[in-house]
């Protein structure tokens, strides 16, 4: 059973920083890449940017380019994001995702973590 398991979560003024962590646990990655997305209410979810497992290449959606960060801990299966500068419309529920990392579909999804972003 593969278990995707969001945190850090939680509410932060506009301008500041906040780092999720994802855990990963149930099969071997190491083929795969991990996405970020977000889902504000009322809207679509939107991919916020991925990281491949074997070797750490990232891409990102331009809205979050130079602000946000992804890494992995290839050894304990763990997927960070961390977000700088945050914005109020950056408010959303962020969830992490695997997914092979030849193709752009994700095939296990957390549950999500809510991100606030006060003005």
């Amino acid at each position: 059973q593969v278990q995707l398991v969001e945190s850090g979560g939680g509410l932060v003024q506009a301008g500041g920083s906040l780092r999720l962590s994802c855990a990963a646990s149930g099969r071997t990655f190491s083929t795969y890449a991990m996405g970020w997305f977000r889902q504000a209410p009322g809207k679509e979810r939107e991919f916020v940017g991925r990281i491949t497992w074997s070797d750490g290449v990232t891409s990102y959606a331009d809205s979050v380019k130079g602000r946000f960060t992804i890494s992995r801990d290839f050894a304990k299966k763990m997927v960070y994001l961390q977000m700088n500068i945050l914005k109020p419309e950056e408010t959303a529920v962020y969830y992490c995702a695997a997914g092979p990392r030849n193709k752009d579909e994700y095939d296990y999804w957390g549950q999500g973590t809510q991100v606030t972003v006060s003005s």
